[in-house]
């Protein structure tokens, strides 16, 4: 007897959240937190053949010089990650994930317009939890790192390649303390900075931890502008065109990256290939 599949679908017969079934999606997804940051993306593809959305998730598919490549807007958090991430995979897998975000630094050398590329994460949330133990460490996909490494060389783009703590909350998630609402770490941005953690953020463990569990045979990593130095709170949120200069620099990072990678892939299934 055939078991129903767990994943809710609409009336059209997608996916509930991501309003997206299979055929829908390419190997190859860009993610971001914020629909604009997508939209933003969208413009340097070459062609976008479908577009859906529903609630705070925006997903887009087309191709980028030729290679297939989805663009998602997840909204905020690691709950809405992990949606993202198992609605998505039942369309299209394996499937590499590659989030585009933006992070708080926590180092002194880490300037706000520097792109931190994740290497591992802690994983402060709770969401992972429920895929996997606390012992299993949250690590990117090593040939995702080394192709975002390698756009940021080539394309002389500052970066640092590290450790990344990835929280379930933005103010005492994060050791803001706050008018009105007690913090039960205020001292959190110290510690974490004394432990090597280069930046915070609030995605990124949950696609590195799904990518691990999962049996479809998927790759994650990404990497996040910093639009604040928590250190001395320097931030970009005020400053609309130095935000903007960053995140377009991070946005041409992670294409160049996805490039890097379908040359790699495809060298990898025909080794006769230039």
């Amino acid at each position: 007897m055939t078991q129903p599949s767990p994943l809710p679908r609409n009336a059209a017969g997608r996916f509930y959240h991501l309003n997206c079934g299979p055929g829908d999606l390419a190997p190859y997804i860009l993610t971001a937190g914020d629909p604009a940051r997508i939209r933003r993306l969208a413009r340097r593809l070459d062609q976008v053949r479908l577009r859906r959305a529903h609630r705070e998730f925006l997903t887009l598919t087309g191709t980028y010089r030729g290679i297939p490549v989805s663009l998602m807007a997840t909204g905020i958090g690691p709950d809405n990650t992990a949606i993202a991430v198992i609605e998505a995979s039942a369309c299209v897998a394996p499937a590499t994930f590659i989030r585009l975000g933006t992070s708080g630094a926590l180092q002194e050398e880490i300037a706000p317009g520097d792109l931190v590329i994740t290497a591992r994460a802690l994983r402060d949330e709770q969401t992972s939890a429920y895929y996997a133990d606390p012992e299993v460490e949250a690590r990117a996909h090593p040939q995702v790192v080394a192709a975002l490494a390698q756009a940021a060389a080539e394309l002389q783009v500052p970066y640092h390649v590290g450790l990344t703590c990835t929280t379930g909350d933005f103010y005492a998630g994060q050791g803001r303390v706050v008018p009105g609402f007690p913090c039960r770490e205020p001292d959190k941005v110290a510690r974490l900075q004394a432990q090597g953690v280069l930046n915070l953020e609030m995605e990124m463990s949950v696609y590195l931890t799904l990518a691990q569990v999962s049996s479809l045979g998927l790759r994650a990593g990404g990497a996040c502008t910093v639009v604040a130095q928590r250190l001395r709170e320097e931030r970009l949120f005020g400053a609309p065109r130095r935000r903007a200069e960053a995140e377009d620099r991070l946005l041409r990072v992670g294409l160049r990256a996805l490039e890097i990678l379908f040359e790699w892939d495809r060298a990898e299934t025909d080794p006769s290939l230039p």
